[in-house]
């Protein structure tokens, strides 16, 4: 029978696992069947619209007019210049908004992100290739940087700039990639919950932790205008009561209990594997488990007396629910291959 719930269930799992200098993987469940996609998809979305990152707005280049003009002695275009620059990923030092940076290179020379450096900026691509000038040419050139989200056309920074630049497309999203698969998990014998596992890239600019963060204070954000006019109440979280060491002993796998072969077949055969779960078993539901025999049921009610939680124990609601999901979450996680089996001995 499916079990009749009257909320939604609250995920309580989250992993983060760097991938990389600049990857890393979030992992987040167990989420009710459809609400991980409720999540991760809105929220894929803010990490490309809301991350904030900085981009070239603007550039001026002495003796050129627009930007499909060429330059002498400037092995690119004018064009393909500018391609190249907002390859180049940016960072401004202090809280500022915008800086305008001035360069002046010599031939011969090839010129790339490091050669770009500025007390008042960080470049993030150093080797990023910009131009290659001959021994007779000077570039002299002004660039705009700008602190922004998402993508803006080049028309709407038309207006931002001066009237002797060229407005340039600005994309400020420091993130390239940010993707999510959704898998199924387990919980309480039910298989349809779900976990969302995301893998977030970004160019330097921030590190992918922080475009994440950010993701979930912007979601908070654009959902708090709800919370004053119709009176919203903020779920909170139970905190789980501390754990007590003596609880240790109610994880313990029940082979090591020195079962005789014959009980500890009739527990297997039940998936019941830790000692926490025959102490939370009431002596009716042990009597009820299929071809458990007196003996058997002597057996196990005496070593759950001396370990200290006899069958049947007491325990809060609080600690129920703590020992109900602990005992799932070592479940979950022993190895597939690993063998729960106890060898056959004298014991019946």
């Amino acid at each position: 029978m499916k079990k009749i719930n009257t909320a939604a269930y609250m995920p309580s799992e989250i992993e983060v696992e760097n991938i990389s200098e600049d990857t890393i993987k979030v992992i987040a469940y167990p989420f009710q069947s459809g609400f991980a996609v409720t999540l991760a998809h809105p929220l894929r979305r803010l990490l490309f619209g809301s991350t904030v990152g900085f981009a070239p707005i603007a550039v001026k280049i002495d003796g050129v007019t627009h930007e499909f003009d060429s330059m002498r002695g400037m092995l690119e275009d004018v064009a393909l210049f500018i391609i190249n620059l907002k390859k180049i990923r940016f960072k401004i030092k202090d809280d500022v908004g915008r800086v305008e940076l001035k360069y002046s290179f010599q031939g011969p020379k090839e010129i790339t992100g490091k050669d770009l450096e500025h007390e008042d900026i960080e470049i993030v691509t150093k080797d990023a290739y910009l131009a290659t000038i001959n021994e007779d040419a000077n570039l002299e050139f002004s660039v705009v940087i700008e602190k922004g989200i998402g993508y803006v056309p080049s028309e709407d920074i038309r207006e931002e700039i001066p009237q002797d630049y060229i407005a340039l497309d600005a994309f400020f999203t420091p993130v390239k990639k940010a993707v999510y698969e959704i898998e199924n998990v387990l919980v309480e014998d039910n298989p349809n919950y779900e976990k969302v596992i995301f893998t977030i890239s970004t160019d330097g600019q921030i590190e992918p932790i922080d475009a994440f963060k950010n993701s979930i204070e912007a979601m908070n954000g654009q959902m708090s205008v709800f919370n004053g006019v119709f009176d919203i109440e903020v779920i909170q979280k139970e905190e789980e009561p501390s754990e007590d060491p003596e609880y240790e002993k109610l994880f313990t796998p029940i082979e090591e209990l020195n079962l005789s072969a014959r009980s500890f077949n009739c527990l297997d055969r039940e998936n019941i594997r830790l000692v926490g779960e025959i102490s939370l078993m009431s002596e009716a539901d042990l009597k009820g488990l299929k071809n458990l025999g007196k003996k058997s049921l002597d057996e196990i009610k005496s070593i759950a007396q001396d370990i200290g939680y006899p069958v049947g124990s007491e325990f809060s609601n609080e600690d129920i629910a703590y020992l109900t999901k602990k005992i799932e979450q070592i479940k979950q996680q022993r190895p597939k291959d690993k063998k729960w089996d106890i060898s056959m001995d004298t014991k019946s």
